[in-house]
């Protein structure tokens, strides 16, 4: 796999674990297979599994999911120093993007609970020597919402789009046998990458050169509230997990952090709560709110590949498909601008959940904490 390794590519790769939980769980197997920057994969695929620890239960549900029984992971597995050793070396080649499906939110904060659980940084690997890393879960919901012509999307039993691998792979004739085997998934995820490259390029080139939080940080333009399109799963598949957002102000305590409005929602919370109501509103399930309208707010973390874009790259038969007003969110937008001191309150809302949200002590003293929390900001 290291052929290479002097030319920029990707490092597709994916985890089966023993649980849910990236900091209280346990690795069961990992794969990898490079490519080049034309997804042509080079060298041999890498599959190894890792030891449980002897004090450490696995979830059942996890083994029954995965068909990898701690036992078959005891047999064929390294012990887990050996195992962080072997990924890590894999991550920190130069140029390297690593990139999985849903690896933002749940495969790296695996591999960073690994390298800290064995004394290496557990944020390097993804920005020292022109590194980076992406998520082709957003790529493909970006282009479901943006840009869906050429792709099959399947439908989940409630009639929503259903970006799971596996349904996507089945709609769109790609072969995925042995689903959540780690390398079943690694060939799944380069073959709906090399669909959207070749269906939708100039989408694919946009998301991919905007997964850096400096190339994104040039979007957002505070002063004047510039409205651009937001894909997140946030908002949800009934609305295709898309919407146009304002920029209403930078965190207070988070360098990487953008608070922006949902220019979808409801105004009203925004202009007449103070800013405790409106924290308490943010902080009340949904489900608890009754008729309540949300507020209409949410961070974007720039360091974690979030899609954004020019609001006209929505376009008009897209919002209409999903069922979004572009009218009246550029209305909200200008409602905003014209109500300067929704962006003070905000900011204090957020700057209070700072202080008053800390980590729970229920996680175990050997999870990463605030220790890492500068090299985090990177």
């Amino acid at each position: 796999m290291q052929d290479s390794v002097n030319q920029p590519g990707f490092l597709f790769h994916d985890y089966e674990t023993f649980g849910t939980s990236p900091s209280l769980d346990r690795p069961a197997q990992f794969a990898a297979i490079r490519t080049d920057a034309e997804l042509n994969v080079l060298g041999e695929p890498e599959v190894f599994y890792c030891k449980p620890a002897d004090d450490y239960l696995p979830q059942p549900q996890a083994v029954m999911i995965t068909g990898i029984t701690p036992q078959e992971a005891l047999a064929k597995g390294d012990n887990e120093a050996t195992f962080a050793r072997r990924i890590h070396d894999l991550f920190t080649v130069p140029q390297t993007c690593i990139v999985g499906y849903n690896n933002v939110r749940f495969d790296d904060e695996v591999t960073r609970n690994i390298f800290y659980r064995n004394f290496y940084d557990p944020y390097a690997w993804s920005w020292q020597h022109d590194n980076s890393r992406w998520d082709l879960l957003d790529v493909m919901r970006a282009c479901y919402a943006l840009r869906p012509e050429g792709i099959a999307w399947p439908e989940n039993d409630e009639g929503l789009p259903s970006f799971r691998l596996e349904h996507l792979t089945v709609a769109n004739g790609i072969e995925h046998q042995n689903a959540h085997d780690a390398m079943a998934d690694v060939y799944a995820t380069i073959a709906m990458a090399k669909l959207v490259k070749t269906r939708q390029p100039r989408l694919f080139d946009y998301l991919y050169s905007h997964r850096n939080k400096r190339k994104l940080a040039t979007l957002i333009d505070v002063p004047q509230m510039k409205p651009l399109v937001h894909v997140s799963g946030m908002f949800g598949a009934a609305r295709g997990n898309t919407s146009l957002v304002a920029p209403l102000a930078w965190h207070p305590e988070n360098r990487n952090a953008v608070i922006m409005v949902d220019l979808a929602g409801d105004m009203a919370p925004l202009l007449e709560l103070d800013a405790d109501a409106l924290r308490e509103r943010l902080y009340t399930p949904r489900a608890e709110l009754g008729d309540l309208p949300a507020a209409p707010i949410k961070l974007v973390h720039l360091n974690k590949c979030p899609v954004l874009a020019q609001a006209n790259t929505l376009r008009p038969q897209d919002a209409d498909r999903l069922g979004i007003s572009i009218q009246r969110c550029l209305e909200n937008a200008q409602l905003l601008r014209a109500n300067p001191q929704v962006r003070e309150k905000v900011v204090a809302v957020y700057a209070e959940a700072s202080r008053s949200c800390r980590p729970k002590t229920s996680t175990p003293s050997f999870t990463m904490g605030s220790l890492a929390m500068p090299t985090a900001r990177r």
